[in-house]
């Protein structure tokens, strides 16, 4: 039973650059999720993601010397350089497929371009947009994913009861895949592993009774989510 937790364990290293700007909460999710080496951080919109992303990259470029991605919706990317410009880190964007700096930003639309053995890191800022994307482009970033070391994924708007987003974070972090996870910890009443309409009727998937404390020990393992400081 203790083999078929799932608790990932850590493949990251401790902080080597935590500003003073940081809130308190913001640098114990930094060293919590560096330390974790591939992690999402489910914060709530105005604490901060921003400038948390940044700081993880900018360990990740001081300790390792490589380059960090960052991948943001297509009118977020100039608020990232601007946040690393206020917060003294720098940014750059690029839309050609090269790095173009230490840390460089692109929107998701631009990432077939990017070669993944460019990168140490991977950031995914408004990760929730993952479930939305059809099934192609959501399987091009979490292969681009699959072959970068670090890995972050930033969202204030999880939703709890959304299995679908759960599922496809883990399988973009390198945890269980989400058929896996369904498998694992839920179950439908055609008692299958269909996700879509079967024999006309689309499958409902239910936690297991007896899987709920190991099923959120389990999201835990890989995720913090927080809506306020205290």
């Amino acid at each position: 039973l203790e083999n078929k937790k799932q608790y990932s364990g850590n493949s990251g290293f401790k902080p080597i650059f935590i500003p003073d700007f940081l809130f308190d909460f913001q640098k114990y999710l930094i060293e919590w999720s560096l330390l974790k080496g591939r992690s999402a951080i489910f914060a709530d919109c105005g604490l901060g993601k921003t400038p948390m992303q940044l700081v993880w990259a900018e360990n990740i470029v001081r300790k390792t010397n490589g380059n960090v991605l960052i991948l943001t919706p297509l009118a977020v990317s100039y608020q990232t350089i601007k946040e690393g410009e206020k917060f003294g880190i720098e940014v750059k964007r690029a839309r050609n497929g090269e790095p173009a700096g230490k840390i460089t930003v692109s929107n998701y639309q631009q990432l077939e371009k990017f070669n993944p053995h460019d990168f140490e890191a991977v950031v995914c800022d408004e990760s929730s947009i993952l479930k939305n994307f059809n099934g192609e482009t959501k399987d091009l970033i979490t292969k681009f994913m699959r072959k970068t070391k670090y890995r972050l994924l930033c969202t204030a708007t999880p939703s709890p009861n959304d299995f679908i987003e759960l599922g496809t974070s883990s399988e973009s972090l390198g945890e269980l895949g989400y058929i896996d996870m369904l498998n694992k910890f839920f179950k439908n009443q055609q008692n299958n592993s269909a996700i879509g309409r079967n024999f006309g009727n689309v499958a409902k998937w239910i936690l297991k009774e007896h899987a709920k404390e190991n099923f959120w020990r389990w999201i835990c393992s890989w995720s913090r989510s927080i809506r306020k400081p205290s």
